[in-house]
């Protein structure tokens, strides 16, 4: 596996979305320690806002953007309505328990998480990733999620019962932009060797109904 088809497979992943998940939340924290939460709320938003004008007027992706945009919103309101700055980050502890809930489901129901989310990604047929011979790549992975989810999730309880707002920025930081990177670069990685133990067929050769003995998935996971 060269080091350009990894590339290739995360470039739609990172590209234009590290200013877009980093700044408002470093825009939060800074303008909380100099003017106050108020402040700091409406100064994130409008942030947020123009962050979005900008993708929009550059003709580049907008969609996280916006996103961004509303979850600052949420985040500013939690804040708000608790007097609280730390709370600015308890969407993101909703979320965390969220995907470790999902992903603990996902695994009970023998459909794993990973292998939705690379259904949704890439339009596989579902019946591939349900195979014998396929879905436990998928569900070790999702593991691998799991055991990361769960991590963040505790770290983020344990910083905002404490009120520590940098410490909930640095922890939000380090375990989203570039630990989602690490992660999804191991993930296929782990994935591709997984499913060529298991060997199973390829999606080209599961929808071809190609006969044994299979290739097995040499790109895309």
């Amino acid at each position: 596996m060269t080091r350009t088809e990894i590339s290739e497979e995360l470039k739609s992943v990172i590209s234009g979305k590290t200013l877009d998940a980093v700044f408002p939340p470093l825009v939060f924290l800074l303008s909380n320690g100099l003017l106050g939460l108020i402040r700091a709320a409406v100064i994130a938003t409008v942030f947020s806002l123009l962050l979005v004008a900008y993708r929009r007027y550059s003709i580049k992706s907008w969609k996280y953007a916006f996103s961004g945009f509303l979850g600052v919103i949420i985040a500013a309101g939690f804040a708000l309505i608790a007097n609280n700055a730390a709370n600015y980050y308890f969407p993101k502890i909703i979320t965390s328990a969220g995907l470790v809930a999902l992903s603990l489901v996902s695994l009970g129901l023998k459909k794993p998480l990973a292998a939705w989310l690379s259904h949704l990604s890439r339009g596989w047929e579902l019946d591939w990733f349900w195979r014998s011979d396929i879905r436990p790549a998928y569900s070790e992975v999702t593991l691998f999620w799991l055991a990361l989810f769960a991590m963040r999730g505790i770290l983020q309880f344990i910083l905002l019962i404490n009120n520590n707002l940098a410490g909930l920025f640095l922890i939000n930081t380090l375990l989203g932009f570039p630990v989602t990177i690490a992660v999804l670069i191991l993930s296929y990685v782990y994935g591709i060797w997984r499913l060529k133990q298991l060997g199973g067929p390829g999606i080209d050769e599961f929808r071809a109904h190609a006969p044994k003995p299979w290739r097995g998935q040499t790109r895309g996971f």
